[in-house]
C-alpha cells in the first residue's frame, strides 16, 4: 500500500504517492500522471509497479499551480486538466520529475521514468533532458520535441486507433528515434491502460504493454 510523501523541488514542496515493494527494490520509477492528476487510477498504477519489485513514486505535478488535483474523465475534467498542464508547462514538470528521481536515488537505486498521456510526453523529455531511461504511453504531445536526441534507452507504446497519435505521428517517432523500442497495439485507442475507464481500456493491450515495460526496466535498471 502506498503513502503520501512530500518532495522538495525547486518549485516548493510537492506531494507524491510512494509505493514500496515487499522486498528489496530492483530499481526505482518516477510515475508521471495523466492530465487528471494523481488520482485513484494513477495511485493504483504506482502500486502495480511496486508489486513488480520497484520503488515507485508519482509526484503531483500540478501542485505548483493547484494542490490536490484529482479529476474525473468527463469533459469538465479533460478541459481543466488541459488548462492545468498548459499553466504548469513542461519545464516545471521536468524539474519536479528530476526532484522525484533524486529522492529515489537516495539508496543508490537506478531510476527510470514511465508516463501516461501528457505524462508520456513528460517521460520522453525526462529522457532527452534528464538522461533517464523512459517509457512513454501514448504521449500525444511529443512530436514538437522529436528533434531532441535520446540520452538513454526509450520505449514508446501507441494505440493503433488513437486519434491523438495518427499513423504519421507514430512514424515520425520511429523515424526520429530508430534505436528506440516502439509498439503499436491493434484495437487500442488512447488511454488503453486506464482500467477504470471502460470507454478507453483495452485489457489485452494493457497487459502486453505492461509486460514489455517491465522487461524494459528489468534490462535498464538491474
Amino acid at each position: 500500500m502506498g503513502r503520501d510523501i512530500a518532495i522538495e523541488t525547486s518549485h516548493g514542496l510537492v506531494d507524491g504517492w510512494l509505493a514500496e515493494p515487499d522486498g528489496a527494490p530492483r530499481g526505482a520509477l518516477v510515475v508521471v500522471q495523466e492530465i487528471f492528476g494523481v488520482n485513484e487510477h494513477m495511485r493504483s498504477v504506482t502500486e502495480r509497479f511496486a508489486a513488480s519489485g520497484y520503488r515507485a513514486l508519482a509526484p503531483s505535478l500540478f501542485d505548483p499551480v493547484q494542490a490536490d488535483v484529482e479529476l474525473g474523465y468527463g469533459e469538465d475534467g479533460f478541459a481543466r486538466g488541459r488548462a492545468l498542464a498548459a499553466q504548469l508547462g513542461f519545464d516545471r514538470a521536468l524539474a519536479i520529475v528530476a526532484a522525484a528521481a533524486e529522492r529515489l536515488r537516495g539508496d543508490g537505486l537506478k531510476v527510470g521514468v514511465v508516463g501516461y498521456c501528457w505524462g508520456g510526453s513528460v517521460a520522453y523529455l525526462a529522457n532527452t533532458r534528464l538522461g533517464l531511461p523512459a517509457v512513454s504511453y501514448y504521449g500525444a504531445r511529443t512530436v514538437p520535441f522529436l528533434q531532441e536526441p535520446l540520452r538513454a534507452p526509450m520505449l514508446f507504446h501507441f494505440g493503433a486507433d488513437d486519434a491523438s497519435t495518427p499513423p504519421a505521428d507514430v512514424e515520425a517517432h520511429r523515424s526520429a528515434h530508430p534505436d528506440a523500442e516502439l509498439y503499436v497495439y491493434p484495437g487500442a485507442s488512447h488511454a488503453f491502460n486506464r482500467d477504470v475507464d471502460p470507454a478507453h481500456f483495452h485489457a489485452e493491450s494493457a497487459d502486453l504493454a505492461l509486460k514489455r515495460t517491465l522487461a524494459f526496466f528489468e534490462a535498464q535498471l538491474s
